[in-house]
């Protein structure tokens, strides 16, 4: 129990340098770039920043759906060549309802209607009504599609913001439809609400040439708006005939022959086959780029785009060009995002915090080291050189992980430094308790540290799990609270049981003192 090998202590001693070292980056700058200069970043409650709170429109999620499965119907019923009129999809009652041309191809068309696929299991039923059909959107599958376009949402915006530049941005749910973004450091959200509050859904579409101007569309296509100048309008058809979900890069670039800026994208092998066969098929008609029910440009095809490869050109300059291309890489939004509550936390507040938390933790540590020096002598001392590696320690674990310091977890450091304590004084109770029994002083502390072990793993055990559970179902600040004492736990368990022991074992060995000093 008190014996330690020249191996064990080296590597005890080596552990306590590494979390030193660890340590560094967070008091000086990186002396070189290709050094892993890793750091605790601070929360937006220590350095100030941005907080919005935003929305997901749940409508719109199902309104696309239903559109998809309106088109879909579109698509099987004239494949069976079975006649239809009024084909439309009606939000208010999740249904997609059409007419029947001849009532005696009832059966038909239901059957037509079920060989669309399901995107979610059983996630319409097809139904007969009088003199026509339905489609029917279920209760349980509007549930999972909601909670998978919030978790898609998180996703992209997470993208969107790490293409800014903002470091540490914490990204959570709330409820059912609601995305917490916190920005530390950034001021003036402007941008990055604007970015994040454009859905970015990009499709391109065939331009409706029988449309006469000034007319209203056929059924199958609807008039948009040119992003340039929104008065003026142009028929387009619905169908998409490729999706901007397909695309795997986008990047801003400038034309080699006009130098104007324009956004060269990539689509993947799937959208690259579609983007030929329409462009193959179509040639000497227009083709529309449609980004947010907007028309970017609606050039003619002059010939097949093969290989995947094509360009976005629509009066672009350097910041719209990037903005776009940014937006293209990061994927489309499910659904809108509006901004609900909007807050900035000033960098003085968080300054005071940090003035605050600092001089707490400096005032309870300074406490500590004092009570266990002048309670328990030299062992005390011991402890306290212990409890200064569990600090050293918890931090460098911090900045290997490039943790994110808040508010809560400046507390949960102060509060871990308060439970370290408790092994040490356990041990040294228990080596006291022996000693004034009447052992030798090496028997007292094989003795003091055989019975306190267990009570010690036993302790930490619980409040480990406890704070792991805390960390796994909390949020927020609760998870830094929680993942500051999980590692401070794991610590401290190593500098009171082990570097404490260490330290004890070198003075005996050293002094072989006849009386225990404490």
């Amino acid at each position: 129990m008190l014996y330690f090998s020249r191996a064990k202590t080296l590597m005890v001693v080596g552990l306590c340098l590494l979390g030193a070292l660890l340590c560094v980056p967070n008091f000086m700058a990186s002396p070189a770039d290709w050094l892993p200069w890793r750091k605790v970043s601070l929360g937006l409650d220590l350095r100030g920043g941005s907080y919005l709170l935003m929305q997901v429109d749940m409508d719109a999620v199902e309104r696309d759906r239903l559109d998809a499965l309106a088109d879909s119907a579109r698509t099987v019923l004239l494949r069976a060549q079975l006649g239809y009129r009024n084909l439309h999809a009606d939000p208010a009652t999740h249904r997609v309802l059409l007419n029947l041309r001849d009532p005696a191809q009832a059966d038909a068309v239901n059957a037509a209607l079920r060989t669309i696929p399901y995107a979610i299991a059983n996630e319409f039923v097809v139904d007969s009504i009088p003199g026509g059909a339905t489609i029917t959107l279920q209760p349980a599958a509007l549930v999972l599609r909601a909670r998978g376009a919030v978790e898609q949402s998180i996703e992209i915006v997470r993208r969107r913001i790490d293409e800014t530049g903002v470091i540490d941005p914490q990204i959570a749910r709330q409820g059912d439809s609601r995305i917490i973004v916190q920005l530390p450091g950034i001021e003036d959200p402007g941008r990055v609400k604007e970015l994040l509050g454009k859905t970015a859904k990009m499709t391109f579409r065939l331009v409706d040439e029988s449309a006469l101007p000034g007319a209203a569309p056929s059924p199958g296509a609807e008039l948009l708006p040119m992003q340039k100048n929104p008065a003026d309008k142009i028929a387009v058809r619905k169908r998409v005939e490729v999706d901007g979900a397909d695309l795997t890069d986008a990047r801003a670039g400038t034309n080699s022959q006009t130098n104007d800026w324009v956004v060269n994208f990539t689509f993947n092998s799937l959208g690259a086959r579609k983007f030929g066969e329409i462009t193959r098929d179509n040639v000497g008609r227009r083709f529309a780029v449609v980004l947010d029910n907007q028309v970017i440009t609606a050039p003619v095809i002059r010939d097949s785009i093969l290989g995947g490869h094509g360009q976005i050109s629509g009066s672009f300059d350097a910041a719209s060009a990037n903005e776009l291309s940014v937006l293209l890489r990061a994927g489309a939004l499910p659904a809108p995002l509006t901004v609900v509550e909007e807050r900035t936390v000033g960098p003085e507040l968080g300054a005071d915090s940090i003035r605050a938390g600092a001089l707490s933790l400096a005032v309870g540590f300074l406490l500590v080291i004092f009570f266990m020096g002048s309670f328990y002598g030299l062992f005390g001392w011991f402890a306290n050189i212990a409890l200064i590696a569990n600090l050293i320690l918890m931090i460098g674990i911090l900045s290997l992980f490039q943790a994110t310091l808040t508010l809560p977890g400046m507390a949960g450091l102060l509060l871990t430094l308060g439970m370290a304590v408790d092994a040490n004084i356990l041990v040294n109770e228990r080596i006291r308790e022996e000693s004034h029994n009447g052992r030798s002083p090496l028997s007292a502390m094989e003795t003091g540290f055989k019975r306190a072990i267990s009570t010690i793993i036993d302790s930490n055990a619980t409040a480990f799990l406890a704070h792991v559970m805390l960390f796994y179902f909390g949020s927020g600040p609760v998870k830094g609270f929680a993942l500051t004492i999980t590692i401070g736990i794991a610590t401290s368990m190593f500098t009171a049981t082990v570097l404490a022991r260490l330290l004890m074992v070198r003075w005996y060995g050293h002094y072989r003192p006849a009386v225990l000093p404490v």
